[in-house]
């Protein structure tokens, strides 16, 4: 059987940390994730995914995960239930997250600047060829001209 989610979204808000009675490290969030098509108006709809991550990774969620950051967030589905106020059942799924990825720059969080660490340009200028980093494709690295490479069985990967 394989239960295995992969999500990439952003945080709806900031994420919920708290610890349980022992001590362990609970953070909860909710992530934002754009499904691939459109609705009959063509709109993208978006899915609203409740996450959990525990010890470290928790702490280091609630550290540097911030309302709008995007994150990457691997791990498995997870079904419960409980008797809400009502007296009804109340069905519960979330994602447990194994892994966070943050998949922004620290300094580009909700609210930063985001052309920060971009270069800026006027209108109409282009990048100057110092600030260009590119080969030239017209130059050939065998052109010296050294003879025929020597490879063996043994230098190979395979």
């Amino acid at each position: 059987m394989i239960n295995r989610v992969v999500l990439v979204g952003r945080l709806t808000k900031d994420p919920d940390l708290r610890y349980t009675p022992s001590g362990a490290a609970v953070a909860r969030f909710t992530l934002a994730v754009n499904r691939t098509f459109s609705n009959a108006q063509g709109e993208k709809e978006t899915d609203f995914i409740n996450c959990t991550v525990w010890r470290k990774q928790a702490e280091n969620t609630a550290n540097f995960l911030k309302k709008g950051s995007l994150a990457g967030v691997e791990g498995r589905i997870q079904t419960g239930s409980y008797e809400g106020q009502d007296g009804k059942r109340v069905y519960t799924t979330e994602v447990v997250a194994d892994s966070v990825q943050f998949l922004e720059p620290k300094s580009s969080g909700a609210g930063a600047d985001r052309s920060q660490g971009q270069p800026s340009y006027q209108q109409n200028q282009s990048p100057s060829p110092s600030q260009q980093n590119y080969t030239r494709v017209d130059e050939d690295p065998f052109s010296s001209g050294s003879g025929p490479i020597e490879v063996s069985d043994d230098d190979l990967p395979f």
